[in-house]
Order: C-alpha cells, then structure tokens, then sequence
C-alpha cells in the first residue's frame, strides 16, 4: 500500500476565482430523489456534494462511459495527527481496516474477543518493556496467543468479498492529510460494496495484528533501500522542522514501528474516523438519487464527534540555503525546494502552477528549451506537491558526463533568475491553458481521475473550494506576467532546501529486525456468515461485450497501405498512428533514432521552435521503438488535425544532421548506461531476462560502446527520412468521418511508390531450465529481492481460460494463495506473487515467474516457503469459486473502447487470432474446477528445476546461495550488455 502520492502539476486544485469565473461557476443547490446537494454550475464532472445528517460527505460524479466504479473513503486523518510518540499510527491502522469486524473475519467471535483483548495487553506491556530478555519473554507470549486467537480468524475474507463482487484495484494508502481506501467495482455491486464498507468502518477488530506488523516492518525496510525516499524524506525534514509533515514520517519510525500500542491504534480510530471527518468519493455507472438513498441508509449508524484539528505553529522563514547529503547505491542527483503558501491560498496556488507551467510544461517551458533540449543535463524537472498547510515547489536534476551536482545546481538556479527577470514569451501562458484544457478533456473520461480529484478536495478544503477547482483552467488565462514575475521574485531566492543525493554507503541505516514469529492458520476454506450474505445479494447481470473486429474496426486504403479506422463520438481529440513490423531487434539503432529527432532543427524551424508550434497547438507527437513495432503516434484536438500531421511531415522529412547534438545525446545515454548499473530494480530485470533467454537477451541486446561511438548523425538523420519508406498500417480514432479522415492523412502523409523491407530481425529463444541453477547480482541493501523462473510451453489459446484462473487462484492477489501464506500466515514479505506468464506472439512460450521480496536474515524461509507452494498447491474450493466469480465481474464489465478496439486487434493478430479470446474465456469459467487448476499447477510448476533470480547484499546471503544450485554471479556488463 502506497504511503504518498505526489499531486500533479495540473491536478492541484485551488484558483483563483475571478469576476468571470464567479458568473460560470457557482454553488447551486438542488435536489432529486428526497436528498438535497450542492454542485458548481458548468462543472464538466457534474458533480453532487451531500452532507448526511450525521456530517458524511458523499461526492457523486456520474459516467457511464464503462459500468464500473471508481469508490474511495477517506478521512481527514495522516501521519500528521499521528501521536508524537506512536509515529506510523495512521498507516498502522489502514493495513488492519483489511482484517475485519466481529462479523466477518472471524469464526467465532466470542471465543476470539478474549484473546483480541489479551493480545492488546500483551502489546501494551511489551510496550512499557525495557529489558531486551523480558521484551524477548513478552513477545514470545504475543506469539503464542496470536497462534492461538489466529485459528478463530478469516484471513483475507475482506479481500475474498471484494473480489467475489469483482472488484479490482483493491487498495489503501495512508499520506500526511489523509487515509483513503479504495475499490474500483462493478457497477451492479453497488449494493454488496455499501454494506461491507458500512461494515468496515462499524467496529474493525485488529486480528493477525503481528503478522501484519511484519508486513509494515518489511515496508520500512523496503523503504530503507530506496534512496529517492531517503531524498523525498530528508527534504521534508529539512523544509518543516516543526511541521508534521517533516517531523513525524508516514511509516514511522524504527523505534516507534518496535514498540507498537494496539489500544493507541483504536484511539486514534475512535478519534478520526467519524462521519463528519469522512467522505465517500464515487465515479462512474450509476444512478445518484439511489446511490444516495443507499449510503444514507448503510452509514447512519455512525455518530458524529468534534475532531480535533492538526493545528501546526507556522514554520520560521528559511533565511538561506539548507544543504543536505544522502548517501546510497542509485545514481545521484540534486533536488532543490522551496516552502510555499499551501492549498488553501488559492491565490497564490493558481499562480504558482501557472509559473511551474511556465518552467516545465513538456514541450515548451524554461527547463524543457534550455536545459533539456539544449542536452545541458541528463535530466532536469520542475513540479509542485499541493498539500493544506504548505505546498512545495521543486527543482530536480541529474548531471550528465563529467559534469558536478553543483554544475546541475547552477543550472537549474539560472532558469529562476531567468524567470524573475521576466525573459520568457506571455503568450506562452495561453498555450498552457489550451494544454490544460486538452489535459481535462482527457482526464474526464477516467473515473479515477474524478475521484481522486474529488476526494483532495475533500482532503484539502472539505471541498468548499470546489468552485475554484472547477474554474482553475479558465483562471490561469488571467495571470498575467508581472504576477508571475512578481511571485517569483517573493518566494524563490535563498530560502530553499538543497539536497545532494551521492553515491555512497549509508552507515546510519538500521533495518528492523524481524522478531521470531510462528506461522498461523489462514483458515482458506472458512466463510463468515456475513460473506454468504453478501454474495447471497441479487445483482442484476451485467452483460459481457464482445470485439467483433470485421464491425468494430472499419478498413480503407490511404495510397498502397492499410488504414485502420475507429470513429471518436464523444469528444474532439484525435489519435493518428503509423505503425512499422520492425523495431530494435531489426535495427538497434532505431531508439535511438527516435530519441535524436527531438534535439534535431529542420531548414524552417529549430527544435526549440518545433516545440513551441506544437504546444501552441495543444497537439504531441511522439515516435517509440520497442521490440518488434515502431510506432509515430501524433494526438491533439481534431481542428488542429492538419496542422499537427502537417508539422510533423515536415519534421521528419527535413531535420538535418546535428553532430554537436549527437556528441551531448550520445554523453547523456553513455551517463544514464552508467545510473541504469546503480538501478536495482533494472539489474533485476536484467537478471530475470538472462535466465529467461541466456547470455544474449532482449534486455542486453544493446549497442556497444564502440557501437555508439561510430554511429554519425548523418546516419541517424537518414533512418528517419527514410523510416516512412517502410511497410506501415496507418491507425486513426478521431471525430471526422472514415472517408474524410482517410483523404486528410492522404493529402498531408508522403507515401513512396513501393515500400522496402524491414531489416531481419536477431531471434531470442528463450532458455530451457535443466537443473536448479543461482543467478546473482550484488547489491547493497537491507533485503533481499528473489524471483524464479522458469519457461514452459509454447502459447495455447485454449489454455487462456485455465491460466487466467490459475493465476488468479494461486499468486496473483491479495487473496490468492501465495498472498495468504507467505505474507498473512508466515509473514516473511511484504510483496510476494506467482504467475505464469502469457507470451504476446503466437510462437513464444510461456514463462512461470515468482517473487518474493524479504529481509536479508529471512531468505531461505521465504524461499522454502514459495518451494513449497510451487511444488504443492493447497486446495480451497471457496477460494477457487471466488477467483470463478471475479473473472466473470471481470470480463462482463470491461469495455474496449477508442483506439484501444484496434490495438486489441493487432495484439490479437501477433497470437494468431482473428476473434476476441475473451468469449472463449467467458464461456470456459464454468466448466472449470480444482482438479483442472491442481493439474495445471503439477504440469507447469511442481517439482521442476529453475532459475533463482536473485539481488541482495552478498555480505548477508553469499554463503547461502548455493542451497539452491550452482551460483553463478552476474557482472553488470553480463546483466546489461555494455
């Protein structure tokens, strides 16, 4: 569960409401359905504010593009209002709001209550403990009764519930403001979804509480590992020395996260969750005037209480620059932040997201011309984190080839002074404004994106600064530059905090140490009285959609190729894609190619200029190389269609060679080559893909260094010019008319009289696993990352069905199999799956891949517990009909829609169909049980030799490994080819 979410430069929301904005957008009042609510006039979300009797907020935002729903509750309540000497508290409490109530997750509650309550005292005492042999006695006794209490519990009958209705994205996260819990249902659940919320938030009990206490140490200890949260929270510190929001972190603190107090954790619940504190956030397929009735009636039970607010003194001003180092393994780079007024000062917030616009936009701002155009850096960026108190504005970088992090520093500092100064074009504020506007155009067709836009406000201003939300991209046409200029001046100069993230051993990092835990019972089979009432609950059946390509897709020709045609009837964007049969397997030159068109001038424009012309015209284009395809998508609003296909022909058929260009682009890959070795996320990948194909993989299939160095931009230039003379089907979703469409893209798009032949592509095979064999890869960090691999068959349409289940029932949630034992029962990780992995062309093989992610001192626990479930899968036939009923939610209510139609269809085309599988697989759900699942499972899994992928610190497993099979350690040029 995620512990931050950083709120994006255009999705904070509080403006400027100006005389203008005051006659569009106004607070209504309406009422439908016997319930009264409030809404903004012209809101293009339509939203509905209720306040229940009992002070529940309910926002109601209606799209009935998919039937499904986006749903989140949150409360007013983060680490902010964590007690100063039980830090991790709120975040504590979001993982046990999964465990249950008296009614449902338990078997027996009146057998289980005494033994809640002792473990709470338990908890309690070890807290007031100091001597480590009684703290050690202590826990031993916590054990011993969590064992016991453990066989009157459900484990994961919240998660069994959720999935049963269909839901997905089952999730929570805990910030400083806030604790949401979140569900995207389908939209005939609505009912089974209210009364276990309503449930859930009655009287939680806080079973399997050590378990999950594990779980949140190994969260910390993943956190350790994690040098960008070592940055993120050094700079918080740094900025609020006595906010909350430096002083108090979201997980908490090691020595906090030792000494837990469940009756603490039940305060702070008693305290924070209350109606008037909470809001119930939904967006999607519904109809309001019942939803409400509904909410109403589920959560009337709960009782308002007065909340006591998070009231901060005000930070001192920063006089002067506040340096600060963090030492770790990854890349380096530089932050530099600033405090600024927080949300609630909507003046100031619409001109501080107008000025970050005008430093970073993408395409067209002070960061994105002069330094990442120019190839001044390897990276720089801009961006603001919106929170209620105190906003914070950002400078980040990364320094290419021989260059310092002060280099980068003075850098980034220079695009300031050039903005106080008021050197950059006041046009370019209406270009971000038609951007924006694009931006929620786009955003309003994800009901997500609703809802989490609802819920901040909520957050932030109990939504009473919806209005300004609503006006907030009118509002940024009207700051003017002085404004900007003037805010610049005021609150950028020497009161930032400047931390320089180096390459270095961390000598002040203490993982928690894991206490001696036995394992408990998961009690699969086991289902509450309360779960068979709510999957007893009548839903009315939603009714699967089927692709039918030869309908859905209609098809022309445009000159001698193929045009693929899907008409857009809601909106005026526009998508238009020329799609190549080759990529970097045919040319590993290619994405790099792709990546030089950006810096290159053509004899009309310069890059800059080129930038510019598109931005104005809230238009993109873009050119990516994978593997196999090489794709040209250009997108924007359809009354710039012209000028943007236009412009881009005349990109690519005239950038000329740039050698200095080439010089920087070529020094900036050689430096991110370099921070890709520091990675360990990529030096997994690279690990897995060795064992999966062998020495030559499709992840080091790379250029070599005397490769790249021999490449010339002349050779660069003419594979671009020459790139539209290849094979390509031409794919559009926009509002114009087929015929129409189709005569646009032949007049502005150059086509040559016959096409040449892509180059042939290399071929990778993936490896057979003979016998158990160790790769290792060593790495300085508190846990220990291991993933199995093994290949196995080549693709089977007919096994679609089969391994979809399997994947849901055995590994692939929170409530499959792998999930209860190896994080809820044995708590040996904090992250651990298992899948069999589909291949996406007809002639591959699948590949079964697991993980877990533990302490270094638990490996060879957790990898004799993840042995055990590949070798013997446990029967539930509970869990199974549970998996059966969520695959039918599943594909009864996704909706391929827009441009996605035809990219199903070439996927589809690649595994050798003509027809959408998922009929297929609908049909098979039936008929398919646990003598098919288990058979699967021994035919693909059990007792078979393979590959342990493992990254981790080879001072705190080396000895180990070879239990496994022969080692065989990996250097980084191994892992990435250069």
């Amino acid at each position: 569960m995620s512990l931050k979410r950083v709120v994006s430069l255009f999705l904070f929301a509080c403006t400027l409401q100006t005389a203008g904005a005051q006659e569009k957008y106004q607070w209504k009042e309406g009422t439908s359905g016997g319930y009264t609510y409030k809404y903004i006039s012209n809101d293009p979300m339509k939203a509905r504010f209720y306040t229940l009797k009992n002070g529940l907020t309910v926002i109601l935002s209606v799209n009935k593009k998919d039937p499904r729903i986006q749903t989140l509750i949150g409360t007013r309540a983060g680490s902010d209002n964590d007690p100063k000497d039980h830090t991790g508290l709120a975040h504590y409490l979001e993982h046990l709001l999964f465990k249950g109530t008296q009614q449902y997750g338990s078997l027996d509650w009146v057998k289980e209550k005494p033994l809640i309550g002792k473990i709470s005292d338990l908890y309690d005492k070890y807290n007031k403990t100091v001597d480590p042999a009684a703290r050690k006695a202590v826990y031993h006794e916590i054990d011993s009764v969590s064992g016991i209490a453990a066989k009157y519990a459900i484990a994961n009958e919240y998660d069994k519930m959720m999935t049963g209705m269909g839901a997905q994205g089952t999730n929570a996260h805990t910030w400083v403001e806030e604790t949401i819990y979140e569900e995207d249902i389908p939209s005939n659940a609505i009912d089974k979804y209210l009364t276990v919320q309503a449930e859930r938030f009655r009287d939680p009990v806080f079973r399997l509480f050590h378990t999950e206490l594990e779980a949140v140490y190994e969260e910390k200890n993943r956190g350790l590992d994690n040098d960008g949260r070592k940055v993120y929270e050094t700079m918080l510190a740094a900025l609020f020395p006595t906010h909350n929001y430096g002083q108090q972190s979201t997980i908490g603190t090691i020595e906090h996260l030792k000494n837990p107090n469940l009756k603490a954790i039940r305060q702070f619940y008693n305290e924070y969750y209350v109606p008037n504190n909470m809001a119930v956030v939904m967006a999607g397929d519904f109809d309001p005037d019942y939803v409400i009735k509904l909410i109403d009636q589920k959560f009337a039970y709960m009782k308002a209480k007065p909340v006591k607010e998070y009231k901060p003194a005000p930070e001192a001003p920063i006089k002067s620059p506040v340096v600060k180092e963090v030492l770790g393994p990854d890349a380096e780079s530089v932050d530099i932040a600033f405090r600024m007024p927080g949300a609630l000062d909507t003046k100031s917030n619409l001109v501080l997201g107008v000025m970050g616009a005008i430093l970073q936009n993408g395409k067209a701002g002070l960061l994105d011309l002069n330094i990442n155009k120019q190839q001044k850096v390897l990276n720089a960026s801009a961006g603001v984190m919106s929170l209620k108190d105190y906003s914070i504005f950002s400078l980040s970088g990364k320094a290419k080839q021989g260059q310092t992090l002060e280099d980068v520093k003075a850098l980034l500092l220079g695009q300031l002074e050039i903005l106080k100064k008021g050197e950059f074009d006041e046009t370019l504020v209406k270009a971000i404004v038609n951007n924006a506007k694009l931006s929620e155009l786009q955003g309003l067709e994800n009901n997500n994106n609703r809802a989490t836009s609802l819920m901040d406000a909520f957050i932030k201003s109990r939504a009473q600064d919806w209005a300004h939300d609503v006006a907030y991209v009118d509002d940024m046409g009207t700051v003017t530059k002085k404004q900007i200029v003037d805010y610049a001046n005021k609150y950028l100069n020497d009161n930032y905090v400047i931390i320089y993230k180096r390459k270095g051993e961390d000598k002040n990092i203490q993982k928690v140490e894991k206490p001696a835990i036995t394992p408990v019972e998961v009690n699969r089979e086991a289902q509450s009285a309360f779960l068979k009432q709510v999957a007893a609950m009548p839903a009315t059946p939603v009714k699967p959609q089927w692709l039918d390509y030869e309908k859905d897709i209609q098809k022309t020709t445009v000159g001698n190729t193929d045009m693929m045609y899907v008409q857009n009837k809601d909106n005026g964007l526009f998508h238009l894609y020329y799609r190549f049969d080759m990529g970097s397997w045919n040319n590993k030159k290619l994405p790099l190619a792709a990546q030089y068109l950006q810096f290159l001038r053509t004899d009309k424009y310069t890059s800059e200029q080129i930038s510019k012309e598109f931005y104005n015209i809230a238009c993109n284009f873009n050119i990516s190389a994978s593997t196999d395809n090489t794709t040209i998508s250009i997108s924007g609003l359809q009354d710039n269609f012209d000028k943007a296909v236009a412009l881009f022909e005349h990109v690519i058929a005239n950038c000329k060679p740039d050698e200095a260009a080439l010089a920087a682009l070529k020094g900036r890959l050689q430096k991110a080559r370099a921070d890709s070795k520091l990675n360990k996320g990529a030096i997994m990948k690279g690990v897995v893909n060795y064992a999966m194909y062998g020495a030559k993989n499709p992840f080091n299939n790379q250029l070599s260094q005397a490769e790249l160095d021999a490449i010339t931009a002349a050779e660069l230039t003419d594979m671009l010019h020459e790139l539209p003379t290849y094979k390509h089907t031409i794919i559009y979703w926009g509002p114009q008319p087929l015929e129409t469409a189709a005569a646009d893209v032949k007049k502005l798009h150059t086509l040559p009289a016959s096409f040449k032949a892509a180059p042939a592509a290399v071929k990778f095979v993936k490896d057979n696993q003979a016998q158990n064999q160790v790769l290792f890869a060593d790495y300085d960090m508190v846990q220990t990352e291991v993933n199995w691999l093994r290949n196995a068959d080549v693709y089977d349409p007919a096994k679609t069905g089969i391994v979809t289940l399997f994947n849901s029932y055995f590994g692939g949630g929170m409530g499959s199999v792998v999930f209860q034992t190896i994080r809820e029962s044995k708590a040996l990780a904090y992250s651990t799956y298992a899948f069999l992995a589909s291949p996406d062309r007809k002639s591959e093989r699948y590949s079964a891949i697991a993980y877990v992610g533990s302490q270094a001192d638990k490996m060879n626990d957790a990898i004799t517990g993840m042995n055990e479930l590949l070798n013997d899968i446990p029967r539930s036939d509970k869990l199974l009909e549970t998996a059966k009923e969520s695959m039918k939610q599943d594909i009864e209510t996704e909706r391929i829609t827009n441009d996605g139609i035809i990219f199903s269809y070439l996927a589809a085309q690649k595994l050798g169909l003509n027809t959408d599988i998922r009929k297929q697989v609908y049909e098979s759900i039936d008929k398919m049980n646990f003598d098919e699942v288990k058979k699967f499972h021994d035919e693909y899994l059990a007792h078979k030799p393979y590959t342990y992928c493992i990254v981790a610190s080879e001072k705190k497993v080396g000895e180990e490994l070879k239990k496994y099979g022969a080692v065989k350690k990996l250097s980084l040029e191994e892992i990435f080819g250069y």
